[in-house]
């Protein structure tokens, strides 16, 4: 009697108990993961699928082809930092004083980062049950209180500040291109070094920033000994990270720092582009095609990982192209990084979720970062019903899926809007208002995506309706936290 009633008992809590467990696997079996791949530096015209044509991209191409590409993406900021700041909060980052790029030993001064009360995709995600990860690139504060750990991301494999060099010294099996202010010999152009190994630089008269010095590679806060190039060393922890949580939903950001300075490009892929006369563009295009290849490892993962049709991937640069620094083409556009005109802003910009995004769409329609964001919370339902905080309040993205699925044609109309310092500018529809410190000037992108003739003088009402609109989005931002 009593071995029936102990049968009874657990016969009673497993049927009790099994909706409960089916319940837990099909939420965590059907929740859409979310990778972020964010490249540094890439401009608008390089890659195959944004129309470039000497550097082959087959793996971008690939991810374009198979989701949503789109012309008319921008990042809220001409460089890096400001832009990722957007990007991980779904907000413009002058909302919260972050509004100029930390460089060198400012990333390590207190109190310069993502400010602590500003929630980020991976705070969210992982209130969720989500599993959270960063690798690459962080810059968003370099000291503990700002560490990737400390703003929702359960793992972190990377570097804290702007940039780092790709190899340890003596940088074995490379080619490296320094920025610097005066040759060994005295003079202005370029040196190269006898073995052909190291290249020398005068044109841009600066010296290579100390990128490595204090901002050591970290595995969660202790520093790790890579000998790996970093490009493969990022894809072999963004795979890992991949095939540890295929079984639960999580958020993966991939931060590369390819194709950022220090130009540095390994021999296999320096002989790729041999026929590439000048060594400056030769360095870019083996760094980008590395990048690439790298990019297509981790893709390979999530097909492996048979999760691809449970997996949101965004792809975008971080802001324009510096060209004279890099090479890195905006073509057609005007200006690069660091300028508000489209070649700063405007950047490559993907989207894709097999069998939810349809594929080979074209999206010409103004997006920003912050609406991927928005996206992938409202995906998830990781925004409150009603608004509790005012950073939940003043969400700034807003949800593509709408549009990428098909079930409309038009995102709502909203400015975009940027303020670097002086630096203002608002895109309206086709219209784009810019100034640097003086007077409005006024462009329109459908027949002048190169920004060339200024409509100011020829549409004065069209000025002050929209500038109208940038002084009263002006006063809802707050002074920058430092410059």
């Amino acid at each position: 009697m009593l071995g029936l009633m102990k049968h009874t008992l657990t016969l009673l809590t497993a049927l009790l108990l099994a909706p409960l467990t089916a319940l837990h696997a099909s939420d965590g079996s059907t929740r859409p993961n979310v990778v972020y791949i964010v490249v540094d530096d890439l401009g608008y015209g390089e890659l195959g699928c944004y129309g470039g044509s000497d550097i082959p991209t087959p793996h971008i191409d690939a991810l374009a082809a198979g989701g949503a590409r789109f012309t008319n993406g921008y990042v809220t900021a001409p460089f890096c930092a400001a832009s990722r700041a957007a990007l991980m909060t779904g907000r413009f980052q002058t909302r919260f004083g972050f509004e100029f790029n930390p460089i060198g030993a400012k990333n390590a001064a207190p109190g310069i980062g993502l400010p602590i009360a500003e929630k980020t995709i991976a705070d969210r995600l992982r209130d969720l049950g989500y599993a959270t990860g960063l690798v690459g690139k962080w810059h968003l504060g370099g000291t503990a209180e700002f560490h990737p750990q400390r703003r929702g991301f359960d793992e972190f494999f990377g570097f804290l500040h702007e940039g780092h060099f790709y190899v340890p010294p003596p940088w074995q099996g490379m080619t490296t291109w320094l920025r610097r202010k005066t040759l060994p010999n005295g003079g202005q152009g370029r040196w190269t070094s006898p073995d052909d190994r190291i290249v020398w630089s005068t044109h841009l008269n600066t010296n290579e920033p100390e990128y490595d010095t204090d901002n050591p590679l970290l595995r969660s806060s202790q520093p790790v000994d890579e000998k790996a190039n970093l490009t493969d060393a990022f894809a072999r922890e963004a795979c890992d990270f991949i095939e540890r949580h295929s079984s639960q939903p999580f958020f993966l950001c991939l931060a590369y720092n390819s194709v950022h300075s220090p130009m540095q490009a390994s021999d296999d892929y320096m002989k790729k582009f041999a026929s590439i006369e000048d060594i400056h563009r030769r360095i870019f295009a083996a760094m980008l095609a590395h990048l690439d290849d790298s990019l297509g490892k981790v893709l390979a993962q999530i097909r492996d990982s048979n999760i691809e049709e449970n997996t949101l991937i965004v792809f975008l640069s971080d802001n324009g192209g510096p060209t004279k620094e890099l090479t890195s083409s905006n073509s057609p556009l005007r200006g690069g990084k660091g300028d508000l005109w489209e070649g700063g802003i405007r950047v490559p910009f993907i989207a894709s979720w097999k069998n939810h995004i349809r594929e080979g769409q074209v999206v010409d329609a103004p997006i920003a970062s912050m609406d991927a964001t928005a996206t992938a919370l409202k995906m998830v339902g990781a925004l409150a019903p009603e608004p509790s905080t005012k950073a939940e309040a003043t969400m700034d993205g807003i949800n593509l899926m709408p549009l990428l699925t098909g079930k409309t044609t038009q995102l709502p109309e909203r400015p975009l809007y940027w303020r670097v310092g002086k630096k203002n500018a608002l895109r309206r529809g086709d219209w784009k208002l810019i100034r640097d410190g003086k007077v409005w000037q006024l462009y329109d992108l459908t027949h002048d995506i190169s920004e060339t003739k200024n409509l100011a003088s020829q549409e004065p009402a069209r000025v002050q309706q929209m500038s109208a609109l940038w002084d009263k989005w002006n006063t809802e931002q707050i002074d920058p936290l430092w410059k």
